[in-house]
C-alpha cells in the first residue's frame, strides 16, 4: 500500500493529514506515560556497565532495550488490549488490528552503550497502516517531541515550526551516517550531500527534532524500518515540514527504507529530483 504525500501547506511544508484531530486524548496521554516509562528504565542503565549482544544485522541489543520496551508493552496491554504492538526487540502482537502501536525503546543503541546522550525513546501509533501520532523522548537531555495529526508539533511543551529555505545551496542537511546508505543509495545521497551547505552526522533520531525546530533544513536517510520513520511523519508534518520517502511517497507501512525529511516544500522537491538524478 502506497500514497501520495500530501501537498504544500501554507509556508514551509505540507500540512498533517485532518483525520488523527479527532484520536482519542487517552492514546496522546499514554504515548507520554510510554515515554516517562522506558526513560527510567533506560536512564538506570545509561553510563553503567552492561553487557552488549549482536542482533543478526550486527546492531547492538543491550538489556535496557528489552526491558524498556516490557515496561511499554505492559502498560499499552492494559489501557488498550486490543491495540496491536510492533517493537524493535519482542515479537509483534496483533499487528494486523486497525491500531497498532510501534515501539523503539532505543533508537541509537550504539550511542547509548558509548555513553553519547542523543539516543531516544521513539513511539508512534498507527491508524489502519498510517501514522496519527509520534513521539520522541531523548531522556538523557530531556527533550520531548510530540506530534498528533491535525495539531501543532510541540517540543518540551511549546509549538514549533521548521524555517524556510528553498534552494539547494543553502540547505544544512543531516544524516545519521553516510554509511547508513547501502550500494543502491549512497550515489544518490552523494549528489544531494555535494548541493547542499553542508551535511552533518551523528544526530541519530534527534535530527528530525532539530529540522521541525527550525534550526536545520533536510534529513536524508536510508535503511530504515518502520519505528525509525513513522514516529517522525506526524512531529515533522506538525510543524509544517514534509516528510516521504526518496521518491515522495508518503511514508506507510510498506516503506522502502529511505526518508527525506524538509522544512521547506520547495526545498523537498528540489532534493527529490536530485536523488532522481535530474
Amino acid at each position: 500500500m502506497s500514497r501520495e504525500a500530501s501537498g504544500p501547506g501554507s509556508g514551509a511544508g505540507s500540512g498533517p493529514a485532518a483525520p488523527g484531530a479527532s484520536l482519542d486524548d487517552a492514546c496522546v496521554k499514554l504515548a507520554g506515560r510510554l515515554a516517562d516509562a522506558a526513560g527510567r528504565v533506560v536512564m538506570r542503565h545509561f553510563r553503567k556497565p552492561m553487557a552488549v549482544a549482536a542482533k543478526p544485522d550486527a546492531s547492538p541489543l543491550t538489556a535496557a532495550d528489552r526491558e524498556a520496551e516490557a515496561a511499554m508493552r505492559a502498560l499499552i496491554e492494559k489501557a488498550f488490549p486490543t491495540h496491536g504492538i510492533v517493537g524493535e526487540e519482542i515479537e509483534a502482537r496483533n499487528p494486523g488490528a486497525d491500531t497498532v502501536w510501534v515501539l523503539d525503546p532505543i533508537d541509537g543503541t550504539q550511542s547509548f552503550v558509548t555513553g553519547k546522550p542523543l539516543f531516544g525513546t521513539l513511539i508512534a501509533l498507527l491508524d489502519r497502516g498510517w501514522p496519527v501520532l509520534g513521539l520522541m523522548d531523548l531522556p538523557a537531555i530531556k527533550e520531548r517531541w510530540l506530534g498528533v495529526a491535525g495539531r501543532p508539533t510541540i517540543f518540551n511543551g511549546k509549538p514549533v515550526r521548521v524555517r524556510a529555505c528553498a534552494a539547494l545551496q543553502d540547505a544544512w542537511l543531516y544524516a545519521t551516517s553516510p554509511q547508513m546508505f547501502g550500494d543502491r543509495d549512497f550515489p544518490a545521497f552523494e549528489r544531494l550531500r555535494k548541493r547542499t551547505r553542508r551535511a552533518v552526522y551523528g544526530a541519530e533520531c534527534m535530527a528530525y527534532g532539530l529540522l521541525a525546530n527550525g534550526y536545520v533544513d533536510l534529513v536524508c536517510e536510508g535503511t530504515m524500518k518502520l519505528y525509525d520513520y513513522a514516529p517522525m511523519v506526524p512531529i515533522v508534518e506538525g510543524a509544517g515540514g514534509v516528510i516521504t520517502d526518496w521518491r515522495g511517497r508518503a511514508l506507510g507501512p510498506d516503506g522502502d527504507g529511505t526518508v527525506l525529511a524538509a522544512g521547506d516544500a520547495a526545498l523537498h522537491a528540489a532534493a527529490i529530483a536530485v536523488l532522481a538524478g535530474k
